[in-house]
């Protein structure tokens, strides 16, 4: 008798140790799952060529600051659509840098974030994303970089949409997307983000995606999903200082619906004065009938209490708007303005530093923009430009 129970209580423990291996199981390091170059399907919100290098184009790599090139790898904005009946979606990739930052999250950084088509809401929501592994050596071979993880598993085996956003600070030399092996996975059966017309983002750190929790959270990424459709993100930290190069390469992109430039917070007030005038007038020149936005730059958390600040950033927009005046008493068709009020948020929350944004200062710079852009696309009136079409006062000199 008590051979048996002893054999019985052998046998549940070895069916608990079973259960919870099954629980626990990487599935990235097992033979179930099979692996897909995310390159054979379909790339969203790039403008030059599909690729995962750069997201300006190859030609410019000898004509530019260094800076600026390698800023550019960044994979930002970018993303991949699939569809698969896979039980399990899982991703393997290769970091560029595989970088730290200490004021943004990893899962921002580095992580790629996975989102699923729900039939119910008829809307893309969030499933998941990855926490990349960083090992603090001085040089990181390529191997140390290499992340793996299953987003999700134990689906239902049905035919979903997905849509993998990719790293907003680090740039991917290869990425794979893993499911089932004996699952199909495809091409997007569901033409979302629409094929078409594209928005084309030009801006900072900011815009780039500094400081989100996750790509998905990207100001760019959030009204691509809204409006349903491609939003091209070309914020490059730190070097969005309107070179004239980059405003040719933006004319040549095609099927873009509205360009949206956000330069000042990566410009002085002399480089907002300057620059703009041409730096603008290249992209209409080329792209007459395109429409585009000058947005002002945002007013710090912080300025209106520092005696420097609160001077100095009136100015630089004071200089950018003086240049939007002249440029549209040149041709006023096709040009708008942005003002800076509620950027970041009612009460500036938004914001992790007082410049860069969390994801609710990605929130409300989204929602302040996305009522200019839906009326250029509905074909309806632009709104809030009549106070913008005047003069803006002009503001105390700001001094150390």
């Amino acid at each position: 008798m008590k051979r048996n129970i002893r054999l019985i209580w052998v046998l549940l423990l070895a069916s608990m140790a079973s259960g919870m291996n099954l629980w626990s199981q990487d599935f990235t390091k097992v033979d179930t799952l099979k692996f897909y170059d995310a390159m054979g399907f379909r790339m969203i919100n790039y403008a030059f060529d599909k690729t995962l290098e750069t997201r300006i184009p190859q030609y410019l790599k000898d004509s530019v600051r260094t800076e600026l090139w390698d800023r550019a790898k960044c994979t930002t904005g970018k993303a991949f659509r699939f569809a698969t009946n896979s039980h399990a979606v899982a991703i393997r990739y290769n970091l560029l840098t595989n970088m730290h930052m200490m004021h943004m999250a990893d899962t921002g950084i580095k992580g790629c974030a996975l989102y699923i088509f729900d039939d119910d809401t008829q809307s893309w929501q969030f499933v998941n994303c990855n926490r990349p592994v960083r090992k603090d050596t001085p040089i990181r071979p390529r191997e140390d970089s290499i992340q793996s993880k299953v987003l999700v598993d134990r689906l239902d085996g049905k035919m979903h949409e997905y849509m993998l956003y990719l790293p907003l600070y680090d740039g991917v030399r290869w990425l794979e997307i893993g499911v089932d092996s004996s699952a199909v996975v495809s091409q997007p059966l569901l033409n979302s983000p629409k094929v078409g017309k594209k928005l084309v983002f030009y801006g900072t750190s900011i815009l780039q995606g500094g400081c989100a929790t996750h790509p998905g959270m990207v100001a760019t990424s959030l009204i691509q999903r809204d409006l349903d459709m491609e939003c091209v993100n070309i914020g490059i930290s730190g070097e969005g200082k309107m070179d004239y190069c980059m405003a040719r390469a933006m004319a040549t992109i095609p099927d873009v619906a509205a360009f949206i430039l956000d330069p000042i917070p990566n410009c002085t007030k002399d480089m907002c004065d300057s620059l703009t005038y041409d730096f603008v007038n290249i992209l209409r020149q080329a792209r007459p009938d395109v429409p585009i936005f000058m947005v002002e730059g945002q007013m710090y958390s912080y300025a209106k209490y520092s005696g420097f600040f609160s001077k100095y950033l009136p100015q630089k927009n004071y200089e950018f708007h003086k240049n939007y005046l002249k440029l549209r008493a040149d041709n006023p068709k096709n040009l708008y303005y942005i003002d800076c009020k509620d950027l970041y948020g009612p009460n500036n929350d938004g914001t992790v530093d007082g410049i860069h944004l969390t994801d609710l200062g990605f929130y409300y710079y989204a929602q302040k923009l996305e009522p200019y852009l839906k009326a250029v696309l509905n074909g309806t009136k632009v709104p809030f430009q009549d106070e913008v079409n005047k003069p803006y006062p002009v503001p105390e000199e700001a001094h150390w």
